[in-house]
C-alpha cells in the first residue's frame, strides 16, 4: 500500500510540476487568495466568480485551479477574521472569537502568522491524510456496481441534507428540489427520449445548465444577501508589516499543542461525510477552551483561540477532498459547488476516481503541497498590498463579480437563456437564503440525482426487477443500514436533545 502511494504521489509531482499546471496553480492560489481576502466575498464567491475561466481548458490544469482558488481564498478569509472582525466564511467565524481582540491589543501580526503556521500545518496533515487512505479507495473501487452506486448516491443525498446547517427538514426539501431539477430535460434512458418538465421549452430539452445552477445559487443569491449588510471596513487596526508576522518564542509554546488538537480534530471531522470545515471549527475552539487551565482568556485575544480553529479548518478543508472525489459527498456549500465543476469537466467523483482518472487524483494531491507553499511565500511579502485590498468598497465588488458571472454563464453555450436561467436561480437563492433554506443540498440533489437515477435503473435491470438486490449485495446493504442510522440519530438529537445557542462573539452575518 504505501510502495503504491509513494509511486502515485511522484506521479502527481511530474504532473503538477508540468510548466502550465503549476502557472494554473499558482494563477488559482494567487486570485483566490486576492478574493478571499476581500470583505462580503469569501470561497463561494471566488469559485463562483472563477469557474467559467476553465471551460476551455484541460481537465488536470482546470481542476488544479480551481482547488488552488479553493484553499486560497480560505487563507485570505483568515487576514479578514482577524484585522477586521469579517468571516467571509463561516470557518472563520470563530477566529473573529480572538482573532480581532488581538488585533486591538497591537498584535494583528502575530495572530496571522500563527494562523499561516497552523494552516499549512494542518493542510499538510491533510494531505497525508489523502495520499494513505488513497490505495484504500482504489482497492474498493472494482467492488462498486450500479447497486452500490445507488445506495451509495442515496447515503450522500442524505448525509448532505441532514447534516446540512438548520433544520434537517428543510435540507430534505432542498434536496428533493434539487432532484426535480435533475430531471428536467430529456430521458435519456428511455428509447424515445421523452422530455420531462421543459414546457415546451426547446432550451431545456438538454436539461438546466449546472452552471447557471450554481453560479445563481451561489454567486448572484449572496451578492444579493451581501448587498447592504457589509459593514464598513475600519482601517484603524490594519496596519501590518511584514516583520509584525513573527510570533514570540511564547506565542509559539502557546500555539503549538493547539495546533496539533486543532489538526487532529479536523481531520477526523473531514472523515464524516456533511460535515465540513464549520463545524470542525467550532468543535476545535470548544476544544481547546476546555481543556485550557485559564478559559476565561478566550475571547479576550487568546492565541490558542486562533491557533486550534484555523489549524482544524484547513486540515478538514484538504481532507474534505477524501469524500467529496471518492464518494461523490461534499462536507459544505464550497465542496458542493467544487463538485459541480468536476461534474462539468467531464470528472465523476466516486470510487473508481483514483483507477480512470489518476492524473488528475495524484496531480491534485501533489498541487496541494505546491500551493500551500506558494501561499505561505505570497501572504509573508504580500501582507501590506492584502491590507490595502481590504478597503475596496462593496459597491464597486458586487457590479464587476456580477458581469463577469453574466459572461461566464454566456460562454458556456453562447446563449442568454443560460444567463436569465442564472438570474433567476439567484434570485430565488436570495429568498431562500431569507427563509434559512440552505442551498447546498439543493445542488447536491441536481448533481447527484440523474446519477443515482441512472444506476438504480441498471440495478433493477440487471436483476430483472428484483428490489432486493439492494440488500443482498453486501455493500449497498451496508450504506443502507448507514441511511438508516443517519435518519435514526436525527430523529434522536431532535427529539432528545435542547439546541444549542451560537456561541457569544460570533457574528450573525457568520452563522446564517
Amino acid at each position: 500500500m504505501l510502495e503504491t502511494s509513494v509511486a502515485g504521489l511522484i506521479h502527481g509531482f511530474g504532473i503538477a510540476l508540468m510548466p502550465q499546471n503549476l502557472l494554473w496553480c499558482f494563477i488559482g492560489v494567487l486570485v483566490g487568495n486576492m478574493i478571499g481576502v476581500l470583505p462580503g466575498l469569501g470561497v463561494l464567491s471566488a469559485v463562483s466568480i472563477l469557474l467559467p475561466l476553465t471551460f476551455g481548458m484541460d481537465p488536470v490544469p482546470a481542476v488544479l485551479m480551481i482547488a488552488g482558488i479553493f484553499y486560497g481564498a480560505q487563507y485570505g478569509g483568515a487576514i479578514c477574521s482577524i484585522l477586521l472582525n469579517l468571516p467571509c466564511h463561516p470557518p472563520h467565524a470563530v477566529t473573529c472569537l480572538d482573532g480581532f481582540p488581538l488585533t486591538k491589543q497591537g498584535k494583528g501580526g502575530v495572530a496571522l502568522g500563527i494562523t499561516i503556521m497552523g494552516a499549512l500545518f494542518g493542510a499538510g496533515f491533510g494531505i497525508m491524510q489523502m495520499i494513505v487512505l488513497a490505495p484504500y479507495i482504489a482497492r474498493i473501487a472494482y467492488s462498486f456496481g450500479a447497486a452500490e452506486i445507488t445506495t451509495l448516491m442515496l447515503f450522500g443525498l442524505l448525509a448532505g441534507s441532514t447534516l446540512a446547517k438548520g433544520s434537517p427538514l428543510k435540507g430534505v426539501a432542498m434536496t428533493i428540489l434539487g432532484l426535480l431539477l435533475g430531471l428536467v430535460g430529456q430521458d435519456i434512458n428511455s428509447g424515445s427520449g421523452f422530455p420531462r418538465f421543459t414546457f415546451g421549452l426547446l432550451d431545456l430539452d438538454d436539461g438546466i445548465e449546472l452552471v447557471a445552477l450554481s453560479l445563481g445559487l451561489f454567486g448572484i443569491a449572496e451578492f444579493l444577501r451581501s448587498v447592504n449588510n457589509t459593514p464598513a471596513v475600519n482601517t484603524a487596526y490594519t496596519n501590518i508589516r511584514m516583520r509584525d508576522l513573527r510570533p514570540s518564542k511564547a506565542d509559539m509554546k502557546l500555539a503549538a499543542m493547539p495546533i496539533l488538537r486543532g489538526t487532529l480534530i479536523g481531520s477526523l471531522c473531514s472523515l464524516v461525510p456533511g460535515t465540513g470545515p464549520t463545524i470542525a471549527s467550532f468543535v476545535a475552539y470548544a476544544a481547546e477552551k476546555k481543556v485550557s487551565k485559564t478559559p476565561e482568556r478566550f475571547g479576550q485575544g487568546a492565541i490558542e483561540g486562533v491557533a486550534a480553529p484555523e489549524a482544524s479548518t484547513h486540515s478538514s478543508v484538504q481532507g474534505d477532498f477524501i469524500p467529496t472525489m471518492s464518494l461523490g459527498i461534499p462536507g459544505d456549500a464550497a465542496m458542493a459547488l467544487l463538485l459541480g465543476a468536476l461534474i462539468i469537466h467531464g470528472i465523476t467523483p466516486g470510487p473508481k476516481l483514483i483507477v480512470e482518472h489518476p492524473d488528475i487524483f495524484w496531480g491534485l494531491i501533489a498541487s496541494f503541497w505546491i500551493g500551500n507553499i506558494m501561499l505561505v511565500v505570497l501572504n509573508v511579502p504580500l501582507i501590506g498590498i492584502w491590507v490595502k485590498m481590504l478597503m475596496v468598497p462593496y459597491r464597486f465588488l458586487f457590479p464587476s463579480a456580477l458581469f463577469f458571472i453574466c459572461i461566464g454563464v454566456f460562454a458556456a453555450k453562447n446563449t442568454l437563456f443560460d444567463v436569465g436561467t442564472t438570474l433567476v436561480f439567484g434570485v430565488v437563492g436570495y429568498v431562500l437564503l431569507l427563509l434559512r433554506f440552505e442551498p447546498a443540498p439543493m445542488l447536491l440533489g441536481f448533481i447527484l440525482g440523474p446519477r443515482l437515477e441512472d444506476n438504480f435503473r441498471r440495478a433493477l435491470t440487471l436483476a430483472h426487477g428484483d428490489i432486493g438486490t439492494f440488500v443482498e449485495r453486501p455493500i449497498s446493504a451496508v450504506f443502507l443500514g448507514l441511511c438508516v442510522a443517519l435518519l435514526a440519530m436525527q430523529f434522536w438529537v431532535r427529539f432528545k436533545k435542547p439546541r444549542l445557542p451560537a456561541p457569544d462573539g460570533v457574528p450573525s452575518q457568520a452563522l446564517e
